[in-house]
């Protein structure tokens, strides 16, 4: 099998993270592999331990991002592609995102692409669904089961508490969340090997893009944080008044009734 995994380099949500004028500080936070696509690593090997083949993780970034590739290479993938846009793309959503990406996949080929169910930074869980379309194969979500069979995927995913079973072909994209494995941890001789295996540098020149094919769709206007809670109110003495107290702090202060 030709597998292929979609990686991003996220801030460590375990480690502190120091907020500046609405802004995570990157310079004092701690960078890891975004953990759902830690499930989409792990569910990759062990496809291709099952059925052979080569896996390739590939991440849009900056030079950065070449110590989360290499721990993805130390886990057991094969190969890897760092797509480096620090010096041609200031801004960047969601479009920008996949247009990269589907230049890159436009001479590929590959049985199966492997995505986290959504990116702990931003939680927009469009990279995955939006690719498949660009890239017209089916794409199936949330999965957390994969059994594949020849040109023949059994997948289940979760929906609303229960399970959806679904039998798609290859090529397909999936998006993996929790449940799905148990992500294995790199061993020394997987890191030492790790060095000696592939990482292929791209920029967007090697794509035939150029920063106008690249313009993200959306602009950030404003970043903040929530407003605090104020504290709950307990309401007292009989049920009846209760209820009628309760109704009356619906109407006249929630404003919702």
């Amino acid at each position: 099998m030709n597998i292929y995994v979609l990686m991003k380099r996220t801030f460590d949500t375990e480690e502190k993270i120091v907020i500046e004028d609405g802004r995570i500080d990157e310079e004092g936070a701690e960078f890891i592999i975004n953990p759902y696509d830690e499930y989409a690593i792990e569910e990759a090997i062990q496809l291709r331990d099952e059925h052979g083949g080569e896996i390739t993780v590939v991440t849009i970034g900056g030079e950065d991002a070449e110590k989360q590739l290499r721990t993805a290479l130390a886990m057991g993938a094969d190969k890897s592609v760092l797509i480096n846009v620090e010096d041609d793309v200031e801004e960047s959503d969601q479009f920008t995102t996949v247009k990269i990406l589907e230049a890159f996949f436009e001479d590929k080929e590959y049985d199966m692409i492997l995505a986290g169910n959504v990116a702990i930074d931003q939680a927009s869980g469009q990279i995955g669904p939006r690719l498949a379309e660009s890239l017209d194969i089916p794409c199936v979500t949330t999965i957390t089961n994969l059994e594949v069979d020849g040109d023949k995927a059994k997948i289940e995913r979760d929906v609303e508490g229960d399970v959806e079973k679904i039998e798609v072909s290859t090529p397909v994209l999936v998006t993996c969340q929790q449940g799905l494995n148990e992500p294995r941890y790199p061993s020394l001789p997987g890191i030492m090997k790790a060095k000696k295996k592939p990482l292929e540098e791209l920029e967007l020149d090697d794509l035939d893009l150029d920063e106008d094919d690249v313009e993200p769709k959306t602009k950030t206007i404003d970043v903040f944080l929530p407003p605090e809670k104020e504290a709950g109110k307990i309401l007292e003495g009989e049920i009846d008044d209760q209820v009628n107290e309760l109704v009356g702090l619906l109407r006249n202060e929630a404003k919702v009734i």
